[in-house]
């Protein structure tokens, strides 16, 4: 096929930032458009975007973008995106709903698997099954129980946005939205409000599929090293099927204020007594913004204003100690209209007008005097720094373009431009440098100057979750009461037909339609990383020969093995600390500006590793990176940081411990499923006992006395500090870990011996640490209206010996059974299984839950369900494929880094690692039956740890629960 025929070639241009060639296309029959980025990088994304404004908060563009992943006319199987999971060298594969678009990306580097995944993706887009049992499944529907005469809501999104409710942090965004953009569909939730969910008719469901999910309403975007001229082949075979259509999904311009507004809202918090627990908000809406270095001003002026723990408006309200931490986030560029948020969060709510003037007195300052050009410049070189860096994390860097692209192909403005930024990065700086004024002029025209502003009074209302249980509870009973016995045994039939639906295995033709990747296109070798190691003096340092473009990352491990454990609670704080408090010769701010001058960033983090038996090896690590001719410079400054910062800093380390202690609480809703597992781990290893004291519940009930510690003894507080800094950042066993170009390592390696004659010796002898929490059976209470649910053990308890098909075993699992039981039929948001190799834990757990009962018993069912199963060869094969996936995940260069220092540590050499992805390909049945006589003996004793509300966990109500060994109440 021709396929260039179909298309209009609108724009091509080269990209030197991106080292890419990149074609801008129109389908000449539907009028979609193309981006086609040509480019040396193997991790191939593709993506496809709808402009999704949703009509309501009915969630009906979150609910389809779930549902046109199950099962569509060319893979008619349930759920072809689980397929896709389990037989698949994906490197993303997802979909993501936003306040107006809703977007599908897959990625992989695999040339095959990228053609299937593209494949399936765009039949479930444009031709999806979408049946009324799909809208019930992932929606919501009617679950009824004739003999106790009553009705329940469920669906996956209904549940997944339970949960989302219960986070502060959520409310405070959404409110705040809608406080600036009331007029518009910014004033809806597209991801749903639990409350309206049920008012989502299937045809007003039909209808939103019909109207938006059409090429003419469309963006499609392509990057990576594939063949472009397929690329548009492909399209073509699913685009030539349609016809221009005009569609409306314009977003309506929100119009200006005349005159400031204030609102307040309750959310959703504990019960109370852990200090102030109202925020506020002040929010700002502009004009519609068009142009990569408009958005790029904004960006420059949010760092400036908020960006690092000494910027002005952001010390200001800190300093102010009116609150714990900052709420709002600063400029958003990703609607249609820019707005800016700020404010506090952790405050007496009847503060809230002290702190909005405090923001407009100190913008009011900023609009006079300024900032200074060294901070200026600071911003700018960081700025410049993270884009020629391109370092998307986990995330493919494709991905992040194609986000960058949308912020203006979503409303027509050239997609093309925001992928360039030297030019306007030069165009600004020589702006910014010459004229100082600049930001005090745009301070006055954006916030002083302007009365399109919204002030948010956050007040905090612990009986909300009570409240919405109790107002579902009511609609349910009226509901069923105005319900006749024939209707009563119609939606009592149709849970159970979904039930049977949901229960009933795809046939074994329709499995085999989904494209897949087979075991002749795996790798049997094990991919190795780079790993030299080297000594300075007695210490080692691991480099790692890797392309880096220029730039050298390091890692200086100091090992806290043998510190008192009175002190590892602090490790967490510390290491910020140290970074944040400032020198004897310079000051914070003065310390802010020389990272940003002179290097990509430096900051701290732990590295806690595991041996066999669950012992821990714990360090306290600053990484860094920077640009070869900036090494100099970043040793110094580490250095200085590490030797002479001012531990009497008092202010700047009790706002550091009321910041993290709101972080945590903030996070209760949202992170209860890892602070479960966290516990479940602490309760049988040292490893897990110890990040469960650095960083779990544990953790935050220490930052809680720490506060009132901090006012009645700081010098006891001081005193533990310089005691930790004594005993941990000493020059005995330092570990370097260096990655980049071997350039790199030849201008490093003398700087680190001078590092470390900087340092003296550890003095005195070292303390052994608890083996574990030794806990039982836990509730954790915790402001939510759904559950975590946690169940397992330790297998190496049972005689059980690694090996590699667990991996594949627990992959299977998730993406079948745990899937099938947990989500699809429970409605849970989330299932999954683990298993530690170093430490022999097997866990359990669920995410966004309504159940309890029900889910600890589809993990007691699980051995069974193992230990009787008769996998087919298709299905044994994508599970190999999705384990092998997940081996091999793709990593930039400073990851692989990371993992080869792991590897190091733990003694995982590449002999055993591909002993282990033998053991993975070689995985049989026999392999299923084993572990399901293990599980089956787990089962017995396992620990139960479940984070919920308050009434599911402390009350009974009839329902089976555990025996707890403790309720604690977390908040």
């Amino acid at each position: 096929m021709d396929s260039k025929r179909h298309f209009q070639l609108v724009q091509e241009t080269t990209v030197p930032e991106l080292q890419a060639q990149v074609f801008r296309y129109r389908h000449l029959k539907t009028g979609a458009e193309v981006l086609s980025v040509v480019c040396d990088d193997d991790n191939k994304v593709f993506g496809i975007t709808f402009k999704t404004p949703p009509p309501d908060s009915s969630g009906i563009a979150h609910i389809m973008e779930h549902a046109v992943l199950c099962g569509s006319r060319k893979y008619p199987v349930k759920e072809p995106f689980v397929e896709l999971l389990k037989g698949s060298l994906k490197t993303f594969l997802n979909a993501m709903t936003y306040a107006d678009k809703t977007v599908y990306p897959v990625a992989s580097a695999n040339l095959k698997d990228f053609y299937n995944l593209m494949d399936v993706y765009l039949d479930a887009v444009f031709f999806p099954k979408i049946s009324p049992e799909i809208l019930q499944q992932e929606g919501w529907h009617y679950d009824v129980s004739p003999d106790s005469g009553s009705l329940k809501f469920k669906g996956v999104v209904y549940n997944e946005m339970k949960g989302a409710y219960a986070s502060p942090g959520r409310a405070i965004s959404r409110t705040s939205i809608r406080a600036v953009f009331p007029d518009t569909i910014y004033a809806h939730d597209s991801g749903g409000d639990p409350e309206e969910i049920p008012t989502l008719s299937y045809q007003n469901f039909r209808k939103f599929h019909e109207e938006f999910y059409h090429p003419s309403n469309a963006r499609f975007f392509f990057y990576g090293d594939d063949d472009p001229g397929q690329r548009l082949v492909r399209l073509s075979e699913y685009l030539e099927t349609f016809s221009a259509r005009n569609i409306n999904s314009d977003i309506v311009l929100q119009a200006p204020f005349m005159a400031p507004r204030r609102l307040e809202e309750r959310y959703l918090t504990g019960d109370g007594g852990h200090g102030p627990q109202g925020a506020v908000t002040v929010n700002w809406g502009f004009p519609e913004i068009v142009g990569t270095e408009a958005r790029l001003r904004l960006s420059i002026l949010n760092y400036l204003l908020l960006g690092t723990p000494t910027a002005p408006l952001r010390k200001k309200l800190i300093d102010s100690g009116l609150g714990a931490d900052l709420s709002g986030g600063g400029f958003h560029t990703g609607l249609r209209q820019p707005f800016f948020s700020t404010g506090l969060k952790g405050i007496d709510p009847q503060l809230a007008d002290r702190i909005e003037e405090l923001i407009l007195v100190e913008l009011e300052r900023l609009s006079r005097e300024g900032f200074a050009r060294d901070s200026v410049e600071a911003a700018l070189n960081a700025y410049e720094f993270n884009y020629r860096e391109n370092n998307t994390g986990a995330y493919p860097r494709g991905l992040s373009l194609m986000l960058r692209a949308l912020s203006g192909w979503l409303h027509n403005d050239n997609p093309i431009e925001p992928l360039f930024y030297e030019k306007p990065l030069t165009h600004l700086r020589t702006q910014l440098l010459g004229n100082p004024e600049i930001f005090g002029v745009l301070i006055r025209e954006l916030f002083l100057e302007n009365s399109h502003r919204a002030t948010v009074v956050f007040k905090p209302d612990p009986n909300m979750a009570r409240e919405r249980e109790d107002l579902e509870k009511e609609k349910l009973e009226k509901t069923f009461a105005t319900l006749s016995t024939g209707e009563i045994e119609t939606l009592a039939a149709q849970a159970r037909d979904l039930r049977i639906l949901q229960s009933t295995p795809d046939s074994p033709e329709n499995l085999a339609a989904i494209p897949s990747l087979t075991r002749g296109d795996l790798d049997p070798k094990h991919r190795a990383i780079p790993n030299t190691v080297n000594r300075i003096g007695t210490n080692t340092a691991l480099f790692h020969d890797l392309f880096t473009g220029g730039i050298v990352y390091l890692k200086v491990a100091f090992p806290i093995n043998g510190l008192p454990g009175h002190l590892l609670p602090y490790l967490r704080l510390f290491g910020r600390f140290l970074l944040e408090a400032g020198t004897h010769t310079s000051t914070p701010q003065q310390i802010t500006e020389r990272i940003d001058r002179y290097t990509g960033g430096i900051w701290r983090s732990n590295l806690t590793l595991a041996d066999e038996t669950g012992r821990a090896s714990s360090w306290l690590t600053f990484n860094a990176k920077c640009l070869h001719q900036r090494i100099p410079e970043m040793m110094e400054l580490l250095a200085e940081i590490l030797r002479e910062a001012r531990l009497d800093n008092k202010a700047r380390f009790r706002q550091i411990v009321l910041d993290v202690k709101s972080s945590q609480e903030n996070s209760l809703s949202a992170a209860g499923h890892r602070l479960a597992l966290r516990r479940l781990a602490a309760g049988r290893h040292q490893s897990a006992w110890l990040r469960e004291a650095m960083g779990g519940i544990e953790h935050l009930f220490f930052l809680r006395e720490l506060v009132e510690r901090i006012d009645r003894d700081w010098q006891g507080v001081e005193t533990d500090l310089r005691a930790i800094r004594d005993w941990v950042i000493q020059r005995e066993g330092v570990l370097f870990n260096v990655t980049g170009e071997e350039e790199a390592w030849n201008l490093l390696e003398p700087h680190l011996s001078a590092f470390l004659e900087k340092f003296g010796a550890r003095i005195g002898q070292g303390e052994s640490w608890q083996e574990s929490l030794g806990i039982g059976n836990e509730a954790l209470v915790i402001p939510s209206q759904v559950n975590c649910v946690i169940k397992g053990g330790t297998l190496y308890d049972l005689g059980y010996r690694f090996h590699g098909s667990i991996m594949v075993i627990n992959k299977f699992l998730r993406t079948n059974y745990l899937w099938d039981r947990v989500r699809v039929q429970g409605g849970a948001y989330g299932a999954s299984c683990s298993f530690s190799r170093r430490t022999g834990l097997y866990s359990f757990s669920s995410y966004r839950d309504p159940n309890l009962s029900e889910t600890l018993s589809v993990y007691s069912e699980a051995a069974s369900f193992l230990q009787n199963l008769d996998i087919s060869p298709l299905e044994l094969e994508r599970s190999i494929i999705g384990a092998i996936g997940a081996i091999d995940g793709y990593q930039l260069p400073d990851a692989k880094g990371e993992t080869a220092l792991v590897r190091y540590l733990t003694g995982d050499g590449d002999d055993l690692l591909q002993e282990i992805r033998s053991e993975v390909l070689e995985t049989r049945l026999s392999h299923f039956h084993e572990l399901g006589e293990v599980l089956a003996e787990l089962d017995k004793n396992a620990t139960v740890i479940v984070a919920g509300p308050a009434d599911r966990l402390e009350h009974r109500n009839g329902e089976p629960l555990p025996e707890w060994d403790r309720i604690i109440k977390v908040m």
